[in-house]
């Protein structure tokens, strides 16, 4: 969810020939184009310079792919890490990087050196929970953060959303402004400087004038024939892809019309875990298991029930070997495991992308292999970190980032495992019980994207600052090189937001720059004002739909019918939602609706969405309460579940009948002493 700002605006009108834009400047405010991160990041850092900020996004809601990264944001140097006592520095995250994939240093240093104050930032100014550090492939020590509770992408970019809504509303539009449902399609230009935006909105076109940031992502999700990933990694057309629909390049190829230099775009990252939901396997579009899972002891297994890589090391080395052996790949996460990442675990488990086995066993029968084999595989791996943590420096393997490892299936690949965690020996594994989710590579993020320099200033193709324009996350290149780390797309997103954002409001302003405090611009309220309730008329002509609802509302049976793309119900603490003409607008896509479609889905709702974003952002969907009545319908269509044997029930049974009777003559013995008051024992019942 994001925005639902809605502007009345009137279009500015413009020559063929174009427009003097001199008397625009100096510029009254920046313009950011794209509401994720990096623009919720950027819109809030002018603010805190006391400019004046718009924010253009060509989706319904704010939030983007930012609102869906699930593992974290990479910091050092961290508060978080110093009150854990975790040993890291900016030189060595630096060097990670650079080991990583990125090529530029001086843009790498840019994110890494940016990366303590950014999380640190994120935890002062917008109160975020970031307590939990945990260690991704490719990093030489914990730093990635996240919050006990919510995926971190979510929490993260609704909190800046929130603020820039709250100044919005403060200021009555003066200070900040979100525009959706706006398509940005061409950079204003005076004199080689950039000056403004035209987009388009209700069939309309618009101006806003001003310096431009351009947040617009990627272009993982453009599967069109003439389109960048057509053109720079045709290849890959056939994948599946992670990115929300929104991700098509616009950015890029806005900057490339106006003179920009682009680079790395053939370097396309490919996740190795996009998550296989069983029945809808070829789906293009898919959710992502979260890095965090191999870094809390997650195992990669193939079809045999074989480990055939680091589950540490860079994604493209990790979907490399998954190619050179057989599918379908297992993810498992042994109790241990779960239990350290147990709300992404039950997230999963709820969207049905994951199951739990009560025990290796379970597992072992369901993949049709020996369950020896996994108690093998588990006591070479556990071997290994025995080994690793008595001789850490005298491995048989060259070990990643550096150094040796005793871990033989990832050291055969030249990329052995040096760090452990949560780690069993195979003797327990035939009782373990595991969370295991099938998983495939998917398209996931572009390296590529402008050239920018660093001050997030994009750079013509003779290597010149071009006035008036910025970028910054996915859609500004050269920050990771032929690879991105896991943890850096929310740190890219917010270390280089700040940065365009200062030196944004530096450019236009001047002098003028004014430190602010955003809890000051968005006033005394705790939160925006919930939007009013679904209209009377709306709710009854939903509620005609059906044999009742309305003020009768609905039985859970009702709601059971309304399970497709063109009729999709959903219940919510106790209120029926009709999310159909939503499904489009979802910023997860729609397919995170539509598996719970006729079902209550209030659990899996909270894991995301904080409390307040049906009553902000989709109060005309809420068309009735849910009633009693019809449960037996529905349990009748679910999965049978295996009953105890009759025995058991009927001595169950008679157990219960014998403890009341007992209870109740204690009961009537105390009465006779008139140590309790015949009312008081019903009181207490």
């Amino acid at each position: 969810f994001g925005s639902s700002c809605r502007l009345s605006l009137v279009p500015r009108q413009h020559s063929a020939g174009g427009r003097n834009m001199s008397s625009s400047f100096p510029a009254s405010q920046a313009i950011v184009i794209g509401g994720g991160l990096a623009g919720m990041t950027t819109a809030n850092t002018i603010l805190e310079h006391g400019g004046r900020v718009v924010v253009l996004d060509k989706s319904a809601f704010c939030g983007g792919n930012s609102s869906k990264a699930t593992s974290g944001i990479n910091g050092s140097e961290t508060k978080t890490q110093k009150e854990k006592g975790i040993d890291d520095s900016n030189e060595l995250f630096l060097s990670d990087t650079l080991s990583g994939g990125a090529k530029k240093k001086e843009v790498a240093k840019v994110l890494v050196y940016e990366s303590g104050p950014a999380v640190d930032w994120l935890m002062d100014k917008f109160n975020l929970d970031l307590s939990l550090v945990a260690r991704l492939g490719g990093h030489s020590a914990p730093r990635t953060h996240r919050g006990k509770e919510r995926f971190p992408g979510m929490t993260i970019t609704y909190a800046l959303i929130q603020m820039i809504e709250k100044v919005q509303e403060a200021s009555g539009g003066v200070l900040a402004r979100i525009v959706t449902k706006a398509k940005a399609n061409k950079l204003l230009t005076n004199q080689g400087a950039v000056v403004g935006v035209e987009y388009v909105k209700d069939g309309k076109t618009f101006q806003e004038h001003g310096p431009v940031i351009l947040c617009s992502g990627g272009f993982g999700a453009d599967f069109t024939q003439d389109s960048l990933l057509a053109k720079h990694r045709p290849d890959l057309m056939h994948l599946p892809t992670s990115n929300g629909e929104h991700c098509t390049g616009d950015g890029i190829k806005m900057g490339e019309e106006v003179g920009a230099a682009s680079l790395d775009l053939e370097w396309v990252q490919v996740h190795p875990t996009g998550l296989v939901k069983v029945g809808d396997e070829e789906a293009k579009v898919k959710f992502l298991a979260a890095e965090a899972l191999r870094g809390v002891g997650g195992l990669l297994i193939d079809a045999q029930g074989n480990r055939f890589a680091n589950e540490l090391g860079r994604r493209d080395y990790v979907t490399g070997e998954m190619w050179k052996n057989k599918a379908p790949f297992r993810l498992c996460l042994n109790k241990a495991a779960s239990e350290e990442i147990h709300w992404h675990c039950e997230h999963y488990k709820g969207r049905g992308v994951m199951k739990f086995y009560e025990s290796g066993e379970a597992l072992a029968k369901e993949m049709g292999i020996p369950v020896q084999k996994l108690i093998d595989v588990h006591n070479v791996h556990h071997e290994a970190s025995l080994k690793q943590a008595k001789d850490p420096e005298n491995g048989p393997f060259p070990a990643y980032p550096n150094g040796k490892s005793w871990d033989e299936p990832s050291g055969k690949t030249g990329v052995g495992k040096k760090f452990f965690h949560n780690v069993i020996p195979g003797s327990q594994v035939a009782k373990e019980p595991f969370n295991v989710a099938i998983v495939t590579p998917v398209i996931h993020y572009c390296m590529g994207g402008l050239e920018i320099s660093t001050k997030s200033e994009v750079l013509n193709k003779k290597g010149v600052v071009i006035p008036g324009l910025y970028a910054a996350g996915e859609v500004a290149g050269g920050v990771h090189g032929n690879n991105r780390l896991g943890g850096s797309s929310l740190l890219d997103c917010v270390s280089f937001g700040r940065v365009a954002g200062r030196e944004c409001a530096a450019y236009y302003m001047g002098k003028d720059v004014t430190p602010t405090e955003l809890a000051t611009l968005a006033g005394p309220a705790v939160g925006s004002k919930p939007a009013a309730a679904a209209e009377p008329a709306k709710a009854s002509a939903a509620a005609a739909t059906s044999p009742s609802g309305g003020a009768g509302g609905y039985t859970l049976a009702e709601v059971a019918k309304h399970v497709t793309k063109g009729d999709c119900w959903v219940v919510l603490h106790g209120k029926v939602l009709n999310v159909t003409n939503f499904l489009a607008d979802h910023p997860g896509g729609e397919l995170a609706i539509l598996t719970f479609a006729g079902k209550d889905a209030s659990v899996e709702f909270d894991m995301i969405h904080p409390p307040d974003v049906v009553s902000k952002y989709a109060p005309d969907a809420v068309i009735g309460d849910l009633v009693s009545g019809g449960e037996d319908a529905v349990a009748a269509s679910a999965p049978a579940v295996k009953e105890p044997p009759a025995g058991i029930c009927t001595k169950f049974l008679l157990l219960i009948v014998i403890m009341w009777v007992v209870c109740a003559y204690v009961l009537f013995l105390r009465e006779q002493q008139g140590e309790i008051n015949h009312t008081n024992a019903f009181d207490t019942a």
